[in-house]
């Protein structure tokens, strides 16, 4: 049985999280697309050329930590490369066409990687929320930020990602939109977990 779910949304709306529940409750397979730039990024901030890395990608190479400041900024750098995206698309169609239901998370699941997927949800919240939930998480590993420079990080890298001309951060046309900005995230898993049964 093949059921694809493309969750998109900018950083820090909750997409992963609610992906993460969603795959678990439904026993579907979860990939975290992010990833696949964040680990490309990694290497090219390792000296590598971002087209090799994404074209030698494998998924051994998502292992790690690849949470760092760093590393998502070096992603964001590397994902409005077309090459580089060319170069992962495969990687994500395959997984989502796996048997026994996937759920892929990422910024253009539902308008580029999957737009046949049986249900799309586009995650969001408002920047400055956003924003302290990436403090709180970078704080609690010890990083040196501050909320001023979190927040400014979080709006540039909208930025990048919807004003990019390779498949920009947009919601699908039939997208469900969830808003977090208010919701707990159980209300929100409730929510994505709702639209998805009714799909079904």
């Amino acid at each position: 049985m093949k059921f694809t779910v493309a969750i998109d949304g900018p950083a820090a709306a909750g997409k992963g999280t609610i992906s993460k529940a969603v795959a678990a409750h439904f026993g579907f397979a979860h990939l975290d697309t992010g990833l696949l730039y964040r680990a490309v990024g990694a290497k090219v901030l390792a000296g590598g050329d971002p087209v090799v890395a994404a074209k030698s990608l494998t998924e051994h190479d998502l292992d790690g930590d690849l949470r760092t400041q760093e590393v998502a900024q070096a992603a964001s750098r590397v994902a409005v490369l077309p090459d580089v995206r060319a170069a992962l698309y495969a990687f994500q169609r395959d997984f989502a066409a796996r048997d026994g239901g996937a759920v892929l998370d990422g910024r253009d699941i539902g308008t580029v990687i999957c737009p046949e997927a049986e249900v799309k949800l586009f995650v969001t919240a408002s920047a400055q929320v956003r924003a302290e939930r990436r403090f709180v998480e970078l704080s609690e590993k010890g990083a040196d930020v501050t909320r001023d420079a979190v927040l400014a990080d979080v709006k540039a890298r909208d930025k990048r990602d919807s004003e990019r001309a390779e498949a920009p951060l947009k919601p699908a046309r039939d997208a469900v939109i969830i808003d977090t900005t208010d919701l707990s995230i159980e209300d929100a898993v409730a929510k994505a977990v709702a639209a998805i049964d009714a799909c079904r």
